[in-house]
């Protein structure tokens, strides 16, 4: 059987941690890192995190906007970043935040998620403004090919205060906000669809670890959350725990020593991310860098 992202995923936390660096070439790191803003540049940017992550952690996140920009050409790059990627063994989230309806949807899922597909990833980010059902057809998929996917929810953008915190006016769930209620869909479709093996995939049913399901949300760390109307506690009543893709740490001010207080039991499946606070230390010191920032957080959950 082929094992589920969320088991996948629990085995890299275990073995890795849950840190995460970002892919994300912007010009100004091009620029520090003496590189081309030029397609070539991108690709020699991301073999390098790739480089340092790889032995080091277990994540890493490319932005996909940051090569799209260059069109085909930058596509090429970001398939030859992925490549080597999975090939070093490390689990690859790609940052696409796609989202639609019917067959337009599924052909994202296809991009993204299909082996063998030149953008192959282990799991994408998808935004859920048609509706958390309309990304059903990912999300099966997802599940038949051990693929995962993080949704949108309670992002770490000032802007998203007034669209994610509005109250949504269905009557079975009139006392969620739309952040609420992208979490609690995506908490039911992991229990809906749990796999009926331990974390590990081995059946043993020895794992001190929480199972984690495949199908994730972006929680921003910067947030509130209870004011976004995400109760963390709620979340985690049960089985499997939904993974949290977590954003905000770093540059934008959210600190390891606080993942605890931001997630409370949902920590146990959350993957911190950074980006511009590892990688402008430079391609020399950035090795060092994520082990010295993947030993604060594991000092942080100890």
């Amino acid at each position: 059987m082929t094992r589920s992202f969320g088991q996948r995923l629990h085995t890299t936390i275990e073995q890795r941690g849950r840190l995460c660096v970002g892919i994300d070439p912007h010009g100004f790191l091009l620029d520090a890192w003496d590189l081309p803003r030029t397609p070539a540049g991108l690709r020699e940017f991301g073999l390098r995190v790739v480089d340092a992550a790889s032995g080091t952690i277990g994540i890493v996140k490319p932005q996909v906007a940051f090569f799209e920009v260059f069109g085909s050409a930058g596509f090429a790059a970001l398939e030859d970043v992925l490549a080597a990627a999975r090939q070093a063994g490390l689990l690859v989230i790609a940052d696409a935040k796609r989202g639609d309806i019917g067959s337009s949807v599924d052909a994202y899922g296809d991009a993204w998620l299909t082996p063998g597909s030149p953008l192959e990833a282990d799991a994408v980010t998808l935004a859920a403004y048609a509706g958390t059902g309309s990304l059903g057809g990912v999300f099966d998929l997802a599940l038949q090919h051990g693929k995962g996917a993080f949704v949108l929810a309670a992002t770490s953008n000032p802007e998203s205060r007034l669209v994610q915190t509005a109250l949504v006016s269905a009557d079975e769930r009139a006392d969620l906000t739309v952040a609420g209620l992208v979490a609690t869909e995506i908490d039911e479709w992991n229990r809906q669809h749990a796999i009926d093996l331990d974390s590990d995939g081995d059946g043993s049913g020895d794992d001190d670890t929480p199972a984690l399901g495949s199908i994730g949300v972006v929680l921003g760390a910067t947030k509130n959350l209870l004011d976004y109307g995400v109760d963390v506690n709620s979340l985690a009543d049960g089985a499997p725990l939904m993974p949290v893709l977590a954003p905000g740490f770093g540059h934008q001010g959210a600190l390891f020593d606080d993942i605890g207080s931001i997630y409370g039991p949902l920590a146990a499946g959350t993957i911190v991310s950074t980006s511009r606070s590892a990688l402008s230390a430079g391609p020399s010191a950035l090795a060092d860098t994520l082990a010295d920032q993947a030993g604060q957080l594991s000092g942080a959950l100890s």
